[in-house]
């Protein structure tokens, strides 16, 4: 762990209301269908919180320890090239909703927060949500306008993607 200062304000914002969004940011919420079931949710969750879905995306995950928690610092590099740091601010693990969020770090391409979480509704039904309220910090981010933008949301979309093809040999339950 690190005592590097978070880039941005309200660290943890996201634990309560995964659709906050300060003034300022803009906000991201892309929710995905994953299955139906406890095995289901399991095993979504699972994937969360040791990074495998990310790996899985083909993303470099450099994790301070092999599962989410507070105060691991995690580095996230996208097409070997960009650098992404950041410390996981919550976690949850629940009977029906588990998952993360991270805070960005000096170095990120964005400044703000992003949580990826699991959670199974009263029918059965399990969902990924990955929500973010962010603004570019580094030039580039800020140069790419709406494709910067059009990128996290396909980030998010393909985060679902993932997690339901490893989810596929679930039983429905």
């Amino acid at each position: 762990m690190s005592s590097a200062p978070f880039t941005y304000e309200p660290v943890g914002a996201t634990r309560d209301d995964l659709t906050f969004c300060p003034p300022g940011f803009r906000p991201m919420l892309v929710r995905t269908r994953l299955g139906e079931g406890h095995a289901v949710f399991r095993r979504a969750a699972e994937a969360v919180l040791t990074w495998e879905m990310h790996r899985t995306l083909g993303v470099g995950i450099d994790a301070g320890a092999d599962r989410a928690a507070p105060g691991v610092d995690v580095t996230v590099t996208l097409a070997g090239v960009v650098k992404a740091p950041c410390r996981v601010i919550w976690t949850t693990e629940e009977p029906r909703r588990a998952g993360w969020a991270y805070g960005t770090l000096e170095g990120h391409p964005e400044c703000g927060e992003e949580a990826f979480v699991v959670d199974r509704t009263g029918d059965g039904t399990v969902w990924l949500t990955v929500s973010a309220f962010s603004k570019p910090a580094k030039w580039y981010a800020k140069a790419g306008g709406p494709a910067t933008r059009g990128f996290q949301h396909a980030y998010a979309r393909r985060c679902g993607a993932v997690l339901k093809h490893l989810c596929e040999d679930q039983p429905e339950s």
